[in-house]
């Protein structure tokens, strides 16, 4: 339910994390608290504050790349189908290859889009032209997380730390 955004120590998103995990840096020195929820972890001998932003303490390398997932290519796609725009909600929606798989289509970002079970369906193992079915946007591969994070940051204070 509640997420945590971690930051490089040069305060660039890297990545959402559970607070478990951000309060598991945080306890081992590795990251320093930067923003908070309103809610407070009790423990037997300590309490403090639930994590929605936190910092690393040294400079991560890492890929900047973000990684292709069902989850990614939901929020890409906000959740939406891509053919007739309805949000069925997660569980209702599938992934569709725009050229088929059987066709030569590749699964990555620019041949896969969100589809609810219907317009999955409908369009089959045909392309979108030949289903005679638009897409909404043709399918990119995100430039960073911060474009995949934005449309669902669960907490005000992350819009600060996310650009674009």
């Amino acid at each position: 339910m509640f997420a945590t955004l971690l930051l490089n120590a040069t305060f660039e998103p890297l990545k959402i994390i559970s607070w478990q995990r951000a309060v598991t840096l945080m306890f081992l020195g590795k990251a320093e608290l930067v923003e908070a929820y309103d809610e407070i972890i009790r423990g037997i001998s300590t309490s403090i504050a639930m994590p929605s932003v936190v910092r690393l303490r040294r400079y991560a390398r890492h890929d900047r790349r973000v990684k292709f997932s069902r989850g990614n290519v939901y929020r890409r796609d906000g959740y939406a189908c891509q053919y007739c725009g309805v949000q069925p909600g997660a569980s209702r929606l599938t992934l569709d290859h725009v050229v088929p798989r059987a066709r030569g289509g590749r699964m990555e970002w620019t041949n896969i889009v969100t589809c609810c079970v219907a317009c999955n369906g409908r369009k089959a193992d045909r392309t979108p032209e030949q289903a005679r079915m638009e897409l909404a946007r043709p399918p990119v591969r995100p430039a960073r997380m911060c474009a995949v994070a934005r449309a669902e940051a669960p907490h005000t204070a992350w819009i600060d730390y996310l650009d674009g």
